[in-house]
């Protein structure tokens, strides 16, 4: 796979198949994006399990942290690392000793580990660098849009209100556009 340009189906594939999501480096800090990211994606349906060592046994936005992958108590879909590029490698190589494996390594913006890209691809782990789901979501349900950023997906559909007042699209399946 050519890891500099993913296609938005390759993305979208992926966000609409996973439902547990393990964050590695997730923060408590309100200002760190790791901490808006597990905001985001646990307001978007998705099971989340916060890793980070230091923070173990305590929790964020009410979820247990856990210290290591291992340590979740059901199957990961999705690894996400908020790790730099060279602490990467160790991560991959953690969560591709999980049984079973998780269907998805995604290293975040800026992160980019070949070698352990090429690991866990051999073994048939889907590997995404150098993005962020969040932005991907938002981007492709076209959330983005309504924030006045061009997200290249238009629709004449009226947006609905969840419970909490926020509008919100699902992700749309690849396909002639509406």
């Amino acid at each position: 796979m050519n890891h500099d340009v993913y296609p938005d189906g390759y993305i979208a594939g992926i966000l609409r198949s996973v439902k547990t999501i393990a964050m590695v480096g997730a923060s408590a800090n309100e200002v760190r994006p790791s901490y808006f990211v597990l905001k985001y994606l646990s307001q978007r349906g998705f099971r989340l399990f916060p890793i980070n060592p230091g923070l173990a046994g305590q929790t964020i936005l009410g979820l247990p942290v856990y210290a290591r992958l291992k340590d979740v108590p059901e199957p990961i879909d999705m690894v996400d690392i908020f790790r730099n590029s060279e602490a990467a490698g160790a991560v991959v190589d953690e969560a591709l000793a999980l049984i079973p494996l998780p269907q998805v390594i995604w290293m975040q913006l800026t992160v980019r580990n070949d070698a352990a890209a090429a690991r866990a691809e051999a073994l048939g782990v889907k590997m995404v660098m150098n993005r962020c789901p969040k932005i991907e979501f938002g981007r492709l349900s076209g959330e983005i849009g309504w924030a006045g950023v061009n997200s290249r997906t238009l629709s004449s559909k009226r947006l609905l209100r969840d419970q909490s007042g926020f509008q919100r699209l699902g992700l749309r399946p690849q396909g002639p556009r509406e």
